[in-house]
């Protein structure tokens, strides 16, 4: 217990114990983050010195810094960092329940879910129907998705073994019916269709920030009052249910918050994969097996890896704007490789 500090609360009745450790790396990745942000908003076409980026953001600097800053720039960064923050946060919660590491949305079927909805609003709805509703769409396909794997790898209850093993089943199955759609469709759509799967915030503004806001505002503390229940999970059904929880119900509601994050973030950015993947293996690495302090890490490594592969996507091959998810896959394809290979051996 030398690692933890005790907190309580004298006017409320809550308590709760403080991994110290998590709490020094919360803080060190959070002022992270905030470089990041200043760098990442300053590179680009138009280059602009940090200390005029934080001018800009408060209604200082120049009209076309304000302009370029705060309508252009801003919007995206933020949107990057909340995508892979739900990301990774759905991903911990998956890894949680499942009690494996390889684990994530893009793996078990959720975001094939999201993405095949996508595809076929974009190929068959997008004429008729406005693009603002797209993000709707994909959620429904997630929830769907997720609803009909649980379905089927329910027999007395939900083991972590058989969602797993039904979820990368539908993924495939959902992934061959949207790559059907991209082959059959209209070049153009097939064409939006496609760099959407491949994962982009390109073209964000404040309205589609605002779109995800309230889903990563709710639901990611709503994770955090269901940490202990992930822990108990984790040892076990048998040593869970011993321990007076109710595992069915609490897997269910762990994958429907899961669910929310995943769909939330593929509905803003895209089919952007294995952030789910890696960024909660790294908190792992960091502090230990335990979800309360995995959740925090995880959310803000997540968070890091979508601004900074989307920094290094529009501004390395100017005046190209590549997909961030291009940049994601190419640094998460080796390290599941990695996974694979370590997971072989243990």
């Amino acid at each position: 217990m030398k690692n933890y500090t005790h907190i309580r609360l004298e006017k409320l009745p809550v308590s709760f114990l403080l991994h110290k450790k998590a709490f020094a790396l919360t803080i060190g990745l959070t002022i992270a983050c905030v470089v990041v942000f200043l760098l990442s908003t300053s590179l680009g076409d138009m280059r602009i010195h940090p200390l005029d980026v934080v001018r800009a953001m408060f209604g200082g600097g120049t009209d076309e810094q304000r302009l370029v800053i705060q309508t252009l720039r801003l919007p995206r960064i933020i949107a990057a960092f909340l995508v892979g923050a739900a990301l990774a946060v759905a991903g911990s919660i998956l890894q949680g329940i499942i009690r494996n590491p390889l684990a994530s949305p893009d793996i078990i079927g959720i975001t094939s879910g999201a993405s095949l909805a996508a595809v076929a609003f974009i190929s068959y709805l997008a004429g008729t129907i406005s693009i603002v509703w797209l993000p709707v769409a994909a959620m429904l396909g997630a929830g769907v998705s997720s609803i009909v794997i649980y379905l089927l790898a329910w027999k007395k209850g939900v083991t972590a073994i058989r969602l797993v093993l039904v979820g990368i089943g539908i993924n495939f199955l959902l992934g061959s019916i949207t790559k059907v759609m991209l082959v059959k469709g209209q070049i153009f759509t097939s064409s939006q269709a496609y760099v959407w799967l491949t994962g982009t915030v390109y073209g964000t503004d404040w309205t589609i920030v605002w779109m995800i806001v309230p889903w990563v505002a709710v639901f990611i503390p709503l994770a955090f009052v269901f940490a202990r229940n992930v822990n108990v999970l984790q040892l076990g059904d048998d040593i869970a249910a011993g321990a007076g929880s109710a595992v069915q119900r609490q897997r269910f509601t762990l994958l429907m918050i899961s669910v929310a994050l995943a769909g939330a973030s593929v509905a803003v950015g895209g089919a952007i994969s294995f952030v789910g993947l890696i960024a909660p293996h790294m908190a792992r690495k960091l502090v230990g097996p335990s979800f309360g302090g995995v959740l925090p890490i995880s959310a803000l490594i997540g968070g890091l890896i979508v601004v900074l592969s989307d920094t290094v996507a529009r501004t390395a091959f100017l005046p190209h704007d590549i997909p961030v998810g291009v940049f994601t896959a190419g640094v998460g394809a080796p390290f599941f490789i990695y996974l694979l290979y370590r997971n072989r051996n243990s």
